[in-house]
């Protein structure tokens, strides 16, 4: 080879098997060390800068995991010490007595309304309001307009006139109206809860010629249904006053959906059809009463004067479930301490009856061509504890008063027994009786309409029943947007005969 320089040899050396193995165990090594170091440091919390982003996600300290949770409340936590036994409360009836003392303190001692309705009422046309308002008051005097069964019109459309004193509260003045805290009018439709329908159904029907009055129900119906409010919700927060089972009759059933104020249910059907009217969606509202109200000073006076035992005057003969009154007068006609008379009309009729129920301790109160009558809020404004012999009977406002501490609730099949029903009459302590006729006196202002009206009276309970029921009203609305149609029926809970029976060992 030429150059000069010193040559050295070319040498390739093979690294033994040993050396890559040490080589390799000191990297896997080395690995181990910088991962454990960096899981020993504490978690950097995942943050977002308030600035950059309201939202955190920083969970707030606390158990999320059961098994953790348990462990410490169960190693932590002992056991309450057992509370006493209410031994007063034991007993069904003593508890029902307790808790009737309170929600009647609650009533009226610290009364708290929830946070006021807020109702809008359609403008309608004068056709369906004042025209029907001057048109009553025009042929009021003439008392010789009978209906079928001999009743005179316009004191049956008096006893039905819930549609005037809820809608003449309503548009009074804020200024004038008591009733500020429990429901307002408000002028726009988007700031409403429910939406008042001011149409006179009953004075239409009773006042109107046949076929007049079934024109003025249709122009009715494609009034208040081409609403968008009422196209919103299918009419289900709309209140349609129809007290009377006959008014609306023909039309009605296309605003099955609405808020129906009635004077009872009828379970025969022979006003109502099924599926029409339940509790959970309506509302019953008494009768405005036919006799005077008996005052404090009026029951101070008649407590002596009251001789009587039983008293009933009123249409002896009716349909259906009223039918029970010819069965009752077969009966109690002939015992003694009974006062049982036919009814008549007029201003004369009016004083009798309120004569003999200011000087009775009871009055009988049966069932009419409809499972409710009149005769019981004539009763009750009269002090005069209601003998209510009327099997499906609904009462007003009973989500608030409770109706065994101011009448006597008596089956059918009991009063019909011979004898019975003055037996069990006679056998009410004097003192049992003077509870019932204290709580009369409390009671009955609750059934008084007024203008303006009253705190406690008819339409302040009526509002906070309709309040009660808000909640579901939204609720039902806002399933049927979102519902399929057709997917599944709208679920109701309808009043109906059970057709299963509870076993005995279950009862």
């Amino acid at each position: 080879m030429a150059g000069g320089g010193r040559q050295y040899p070319l040498k390739i050396t093979t690294r033994s098997p040993i050396f890559i193995f040490t080589l390799a165990f000191l990297a896997l090594f080395l690995l181990y060390f910088i991962f454990s170091s960096h899981s020993s440091q504490p978690p950097v919390p995942l943050t977002i800068h308030p600035a950059q982003n309201p939202t955190t996600f920083n969970l707030p300290k606390a158990d999320y995991s059961f098994v953790v949770s348990l462990e410490k409340f169960l190693t932590t936590k002992s056991p309450p010490p057992s509370e006493p036994d209410d031994t007063d409360l034991q007993d069904v009836s003593n508890l029902d007595d307790s808790v009737w003392i309170a929600e009647t303190r609650r009533l009226y001692d610290h009364p708290s309304p929830p946070p006021p309705l807020r109702v809008y009422v359609y403008q309608m046309p004068s056709r369906f309001t004042y025209d029907l308002l001057w048109l009553f008051r025009n042929t009021y005097r003439d008392t010789s307009n009978l209906t079928s069964n001999g009743s005179p019109v316009h004191r049956l459309i008096e006893q039905h006139s819930i549609d005037y004193w809820l809608w003449a509260d309503l548009i009074a003045p804020q200024s004038e109206r008591l009733l500020r805290n429990v429901v307002v009018r408000v002028h726009r439709q988007e700031e409403a809860d429910l939406f008042y329908i001011p149409f006179f159904t009953t004075i239409s029907f009773f006042l109107l010629e046949k076929q007049h009055c079934k024109a003025l129900y249709r122009e009715a119906l494609k009034w208040v249904t081409d609403q968008p409010a009422w196209k919103r919700s299918e009419g289900r927060d709309h209140i349609l006053p129809v007290h009377h089972p006959w008014s609306f009759k023909s039309v009605r059933r296309y605003m099955k959906n609405a808020i129906w104020l009635l004077p009872d249910m009828d379970s025969t059907g022979n006003w109502y059809k099924p599926g029409q009217v339940y509790l959970e969606k309506d509302l019953i509202l008494p009768y405005v009463p036919n006799v005077d109200f008996c005052d404090s000073k009026c029951f101070s006076e008649t407590q002596s004067k009251r001789t009587t035992l039983l008293f009933f005057r009123g249409r002896l003969k009716r349909n259906a479930g009223g039918k029970i009154r010819a069965k009752l007068v077969t009966e109690l006609s002939s015992a003694e301490g009974v006062v049982i008379e036919e009814g008549t009309a007029g201003e004369g009729g009016k004083a009798a009856a309120q004569s003999g129920m200011r000087k009775s301790v009871y009055c009988l109160s049966p069932a009419g061509d409809t499972p409710s009558s009149a005769r019981l809020f004539d009763a009750i404004v009269s002090g005069c504890i209601p003998v209510i012999v009327s099997d499906e009977l609904e009462l007003p406002f009973e989500g608030i008063l409770d109706y065994r501490k101011i009448a006597l609730l008596v089956s059918s099949a009991d009063a019909l027994q011979p004898g019975w029903l003055i037996s069990f009459l006679r056998s009410i302590s004097p003192s049992q009786v003077r509870e019932f006729q204290s709580n009369l006196a409390k009671y009955s202002r609750h059934f008084l309409y007024s203008h303006p009206a009253q705190p406690l009276g008819a339409e302040d309970l009526a509002w906070r029943m309709i309040a009660g029921k808000l909640v579901n009203i939204k609720l039902h609305i806002r399933r049927s947007q979102r519902v399929v149609k057709d997917s599944r029926s709208l679920c109701t809970c309808e009043c109906r005969r059970p057709n299963i029976t509870m076993p005995s060992s279950l009862a």
